[in-house]
């Protein structure tokens, strides 16, 4: 696996030549053998836009993930959550096993806000999470799974719906989980690592001021040119490029979510005015805002 990013690619699923908008496919599950075997195990470094993933290795021997330049040691069983636009890599043991899911994270953001805030902070987080082979978590986490997956291939009415609501119930057990496992590998974040996640936590924080990168750099308390490195060399774009994405998936997941006009979504996130807004988000996303609220919510019908 490529470990240092040089033109990480996004994927919609990994190999996959499209790169289907987030909301399009809310939940996929399949197997790890399914796609990892066909990439002798090694998947090279890549993000989702707007996708979240989460991994729960079953069986397989020690292997190795990286995600926003921290190195973790995944040893079976344990749980890896990659949220959308994390770049991130796998270094498989070839009898790895296990089920992910790949599911949009703008809807699940939008669904935990209303049910469990507390939730939000996991899904925007990288993390490798332990879990004992005999513990009651790690009997509740398989049914949930076979849940979902059962929902994804009957294809019956309500079953976006019954998706959704089972695939927060299995991120509740992900956080209680969290809650009493320690996240391994630690010791093996690396400075810049931490100042990625530290960057991104920021962000989340102030991303409807429209802060510069100098704001965040002096709270990171460095250069401005200094973060722009440090995210060329981890996640291999630029600081704003970082900032710009993460307005970009705010403003999708209102303009789908919510019913705010485009004006209030503008002034929302910090825009000096809608026509402003516009261009931003055209120049980023190919389509203008009512543009792609018409597509996104048609698609979700």
């Amino acid at each position: 696996m490529k470990k240092t990013p040089g033109t990480v690619r996004s994927f919609a699923l990994y190999g996959n030549s499209d790169t289907a908008p987030a909301w399009a496919e809310l939940v996929h599950l399949e197997d790890i053998p399914e796609r990892s075997s066909r990439f002798d195990w090694e998947i090279d470094l890549h993000f989702h836009e707007g996708l979240l993933q989460l991994l729960y290795l079953t069986a397989g021997g020690e292997s190795e993930a990286f995600i926003d330049g921290t190195r973790w040691v995944l040893r079976p069983p344990c749980l890896i959550l990659v949220p959308a636009r994390a770049v991130h890599g796998f270094s498989f043991h070839p009898q790895t096993d296990g089920p992910v899911i790949t599911a949009a994270q703008k809807p699940l953001e939008s669904l935990a806000a209303l049910t469990a805030p507390g939730l939000l902070d996991h899904l925007r987080r990288p993390v490798v999470l332990e879990v004992a082979p005999d513990s009651r978590h790690a009997r509740e986490l398989q049914p949930l799974f076979e849940a979902i997956q059962h929902e994804s291939q009957w294809h019956a009415d309500g079953g976006m719906a019954a998706g959704m609501a089972l695939l927060t119930a299995l991120l509740v057990q992900v956080a209680r989980v969290a809650a009493t496992a320690p996240a391994t590998a630690q010791s093996l974040r690396t400075r810049k690592a931490l100042q990625i996640a530290r960057f991104r936590s920021l962000l989340d924080e102030h991303v409807r001021r429209r802060e510069s990168v100098s704001h965040y750099a002096q709270a990171l308390g460095i250069t401005p040119g200094q973060l722009s490195r440090l995210t060329r060399e981890v996640l291999g774009i630029s600081a704003q490029d970082v900032i710009n994405a993460r307005v970009v998936h705010e403003a999708q997941r209102e303009l789908v979510y919510s019913s705010l006009a485009i004006k209030q979504i503008a002034a929302e996130l910090g825009f000096e005015d809608e026509a402003y807004f516009g261009r931003f988000f055209k120049t980023h996303t190919g389509h203008r805002p009512t543009e792609f609220r018409t597509l996104a919510r048609q698609q979700l019908a």
